[in-house]
């Protein structure tokens, strides 16, 4: 499932910091989306709905964690701004995110392989429909 924008951004802040209550989750990314508790309260319960997060009871509090994998979703939506806003044949090539704050050199190996998998797949698809 690709994550819409909003729930990208609650899901950054979930791969950077870990499991957290609404209210931690709320108090980091209020400013940049300017939403209200209950804006993040009901964004973060449809993303459960959805399988982007988990949820677990802890001492009486909801603690929140991603369930969608970072690099996959990541790739996912690479592959869709390549095909769909770029018009790309093939993968984006990883090399432009070298400066990313979200991705470590290990994850963007990771990506990168990820990227080229699919890319793989898609020509080998490609060549069997001929």
């Amino acid at each position: 499932m690709k994550p819409s924008s909003s729930e990208l951004v609650i899901l950054k802040h979930l791969w950077a910091c870990g499991a957290q209550s609404v209210g931690e989750i709320h108090t980091a990314i209020k400013d940049g989306l300017g939403w209200s508790r209950s804006s993040s309260r009901k964004t973060i319960e449809r993303m459960v709905e959805k399988g982007l997060l988990s949820v677990r009871e802890e001492h009486g509090l909801n603690i929140y964690r991603a369930k969608a994998k970072k690099i996959p979703t990541l790739a996912g939506l690479i592959q869709s701004f390549a095909a769909d806003v770029l018009a790309l044949d093939g993968p984006l090539p990883v090399s432009n995110l070298v400066k990313s704050q979200l991705l470590s050199d290990e994850e963007l190996a990771e990506l990168d392989a990820v990227l080229k998998d699919a890319a793989d797949t898609d020509d080998d698809t490609q060549d069997g429909e001929e």
